[in-house]
């Protein structure tokens, strides 16, 4: 990057933290340090809702997503406004007449403490480990794109989330987050136009949209109902919606985000914003990562955008085989560029034949560079059997530092990182509050005074901080990290979420059942997900469900051995 990247990024950082500290002031109690006093509008809730989920994973991996298979995982959050819905009808009205500090409070009045002990050790595994990763993501493809070192970028990013994190808490977050979305906001809209400015003059955005869709890349819809297909229709809106309506609903880095609204009416509006707003956003990033498939059509890709392990290929035994692949994919490249003008042209007159002709020799064209990219990625895991071998999280931010001008290379950039500082600040909160109200003031101290609740506060901030940075910097291997972290909240959500439908519908079943239904659940998940047999969303579902249906039965025979055990006390 050059200086004025440097000096963009930075400022841009700087002003953030800054920024949280001066918003932050006052704080006298923990009510003020884990929620905000419960005073902010809907509008700061909507934002803080969407910056929390919207972690530099989303605008790092999705454009490399959409690049390389299209944009079918845009519906991954078609369950998302379904979800914002049933939460504003049944959970907010209760966590605000309440007045819980957690969601996990609500789980001992309606159950038992070991009910909630156990729902809030299972958030605090999950999001503990999903922060790092969070964290781990940006740190990675910024390292490896800029040539920085791994654990500096990871010690960058983790420390400035922890210090305005733990100085003001819940307002220092939501506020930050108001600031981060409104300069991503506009950073992507800018990332947009310069896409489509730097396409050939000739082309705008209908036939970059044409020629992508031409070689498969703006299929959004897939009604077909395949389980070994991760992204459908039904999947998203079946397996997406108990996905997205536990993790709203019972994930404390979002539950902490709503509760901050200063009415049930201010939470409620804030989760429709996030719902009405979130599929088009992730549509338009998505929609990036297509127009940057179109600018690769007429400039020459990398064989493979991990340029690191690029450049251990090249100083190994196997250069020369790298050096014929490169030629042989300089050849089809040339031969696709010309396709493509050629599709353009076609384009232009409306011939259906020249355009049907053009689509089924891209798509042999396409093949065959494919085929090159499999012996290229061969010869890396020959090199180095430790190499990851899916670079999707180095397309976007690859065409970023070649392609765009000075500064705004650094904006985009800051983009990641202030994404990034936004998801891990809502997590690291909501891992100090769990801990904080679930296990501290629930076990270890309940009469603490306030001066002492809000000290512990901000030293479980700070630990959980630590721990997060920790994780990151040892994560590695992890696939497209935006599929690791959702595969990883499966595993967790859909029990969680079974719990809290049983607490809110399911009146007949009680603590002991719902507890040994949540264990067995939990295991039955993980195992199916060990098994690799069907797409990890529906595994929200499996284990939704899985809760409800064993505590029934538990309950039923429990509650049969209980009249048992009655008549033959009362002969």
């Amino acid at each position: 990057m050059s200086t004025v990247d440097w000096i963009v990024l930075l400022l841009t950082l700087l002003s953030i933290v800054v920024y949280g500290i001066y918003k932050s002031r006052g704080i006298k109690n923990i009510d003020g340090y884990l929620l905000g006093n419960r005073s902010l509008p809907w509008y700061h809730v909507g934002l803080s809702v969407m910056a929390t989920q919207a972690s530099a994973i989303t605008f790092l991996s999705a454009p490399g997503l959409a690049y390389s298979s299209g944009m079918s995982f845009v519906q991954f959050y078609f369950g998302l406004p379904l979800a914002m819905i049933v939460l504003c009808i049944t959970f907010i009205p209760i966590f605000h007449r309440l007045k819980v500090f957690t969601a996990y409070e609500f789980l001992e009045k309606r159950f038992d403490v070991k009910t909630r002990g156990l729902t809030a050790l299972l958030f605090l595994i999950q999001r503990g480990i999903s922060t790092g990763i969070t964290i781990f993501a940006p740190s990675l493809i910024i390292s490896a794109i800029l040539h920085i070192d791994l654990t500096l970028t990871t010690l960058i990013i983790g420390s400035f989330v922890v210090i305005y994190t733990t100085y003001g808490g819940t307002k220092a977050v939501s506020h930050t987050q108001l600031l981060q979305m409104s300069i991503i906001f506009g950073s992507l809209l800018i990332a947009g136009m310069l896409v489509i400015h730097l396409l050939p003059e000739d082309i705008g955005l209908s036939k970059a949209l044409h020629i992508a869709g031409k070689s498969g890349k703006t299929n959004a819809l897939d009604f077909t109902f395949d389980l070994n297909n991760n992204y459908t229709l039904w999947t998203g809106l079946i397996g997406g919606f108990f996905l997205q309506l536990s993790y709203f609903g019972t994930d404390q880095s979002q539950v902490g985000r709503y509760l901050t609204g200063s009415s049930i009416k201010e939470s409620r509006m804030g989760l429709i914003m996030n719902g009405l707003l979130k599929i088009p956003m992730q549509f338009a990033i998505l929609l990036i990562g297509v127009l940057v498939f179109t600018y690769y059509q007429y400039h020459q890709p990398p064989i493979f955008f991990n340029q690191v392990e690029v450049q251990k290929l090249k100083e190994s035994q196997y250069a020369a085989s790298y050096q014929e692949l490169e030629q042989k994919h300089t050849q089809l490249f040339q031969q696709r560029e010309s396709l493509v003008n050629g599709l353009s042209t076609a384009l232009d007159q409306e011939d259906r034949d020249d355009i049907e002709a053009s689509r089924s020799a891209l798509h042999q064209l396409n093949a065959q560079m494919q085929q090159v990219k499999d012996s290229t990625l061969t010869l890396i895991k020959k090199n180095n059997p430790a190499a990851e071998t899916n670079d999707n999280n180095y397309v976007f931010l690859s065409f970023v530092t070649k392609a765009f001008p000075k500064g705004l290379i650094g904006l985009l950039i800051a983009v990641i990182f202030l994404a990034s500082m936004g998801s891990t600040a809502s997590a690291i909160n909501s891992l100090a509050s769990t801990t904080t109200i679930d296990i501290y003031k629930r076990f270890i101290n309940r009469n603490a005074t306030e001066k002492q609740d809000l000290f512990w506060s901000r030293i479980f901030t700070l630990i959980w901080g630590i721990f997060t940075v920790v994780i990151a910097l040892y994560a590695n291997r992890l696939g497209n990290l935006l599929e690791a972290v959702n595969i990883l909240g499966s595993l967790f959500y859909g029990t969680i979420l079974g719990i809290f439908i049983v607490a809110f519908y399911l009146h007949k079943i009680q603590g002991k059942a719902v507890f040994i239904a949540a264990v067995l659940s939990e295991i039955m998940v993980i195992g199916i997900w060990y098994l690799d047999k069907i797409p990890f969303l529906w595994l929200n579902l499996i284990g939704c469900v899985a809760v409800m249906i064993i505590g029934y039965l538990i309950q039923l025979s429990l509650g049969n051995n209980t009249a048992a055990s009655n008549r033959s006390s009362n002969p």
